[in-house]
């Protein structure tokens, strides 16, 4: 069987090539004789010699492609299988290469953006054409921890990508505290923002002004740059005092901590009003 395949192969090799000199062997004598015949006449016959090249290469593919049918049937199959297998192998990178360019062009972060995505929050510090390096940051104090993230570019396509680029210069800043049901919190609700005003008046002009950036950049209406503070009550029946601060990053857990020690005071001083010490 193999034998007769190779004398299969041999048969077409031989008569392909006897085919390919045949055609270009007449294939020169006319055009010699079209040459010859344009001098005798003048004619420019160069339009026709450059048809009857391309038509002649044209047919001789085709011919060729027929002969050769069965054996590049099969060497294409071998190949699709060989890039199958190419393509499994390296589905990941290719993946992530897919996500580069999905990155580049869609615009979503650059390097030095804050960004967070399933559940990690940190600075770009480089991306490539496999992965976005991230410095991870505290979410909470705005710090950085220390430790870097490799996410690969693949996962920028299947997992929404929060920017929080602008919390690097401002942050809309919320924090709680939880009382116990004894007082009347409204009783110095006032104080408290009076408080607020007066940490945040020194970049208040700014603030504002960094607020309706952020707002015609996002398109969207934030809180702010006005301190809020709103009172409820939780599952257990405690007070819970939320407050919301538009400040710099960088002084965001220093006024929470001047805010939470002012309302300490309010209460603990409202408390001793109320029941004053027994003397002995």
């Amino acid at each position: 069987m193999n034998q007769l395949s190779n004398l299969i192969v041999e048969y077409k090799v031989i008569s392909s090539l006897i085919l390919i000199m045949i055609v270009l062997f007449n294939r020169e004598l006319i055009i010699k004789a079209l040459r010859n015949r344009a001098k005798r006449k003048k004619k420019d016959k160069r339009s026709t010699i450059s048809t009857l090249r391309n038509l002649t290469n044209f047919l001789l593919f085709i011919v060729i492609f027929l002969i050769w049918s069965g054996e590049i049937q099969s060497f294409a199959l071998s190949i699709a299988a060989f890039m199958v297998a190419i393509v499994l192998a390296t589905r990941e990178y290719i993946q992530c290469l897919l996500g580069f360019i999905y990155i580049s062009s869609t615009r979503a972060f650059a390097v030095g953006d804050w960004i967070q995505i399933d559940g990690v929050f940190g600075e770009v510090a480089n991306r490539d054409w496999l992965k976005v390096n991230l410095l991870e940051v505290d979410e909470r104090g705005y710090a950085y921890t220390g430790k870097s993230l490799s996410i690969p570019n693949n996962q920028f396509v299947t997992h929404a990508v929060k920017n929080l680029n602008y919390l690097r210069r401002y942050a809309n800043h919320s924090f709680s505290v939880t009382l116990p049901p004894k007082l009347n919190v409204f009783l110095f609700k006032d104080k408290i923002l009076e408080k607020a005003n007066e940490y945040c008046e020194p970049f208040n002009e700014v603030a504002h002004r960094y607020s309706v950036l952020i707002e015609k950049r996002l398109e969207v209406t934030i809180s702010g740059p006005e301190p809020d503070l709103q009172i409820a009550t939780n599952e257990y029946g405690n007070l819970v005092v939320s407050i919301t601060i538009f400040c710099p990053t960088e002084l965001a857990i220093e006024i929470e901590q001047k805010l939470t020690k002012d309302l300490m005071e309010c209460w603990y001083t409202a408390e001793k009003q109320i029941s004053p010490p027994v003397a002995p």
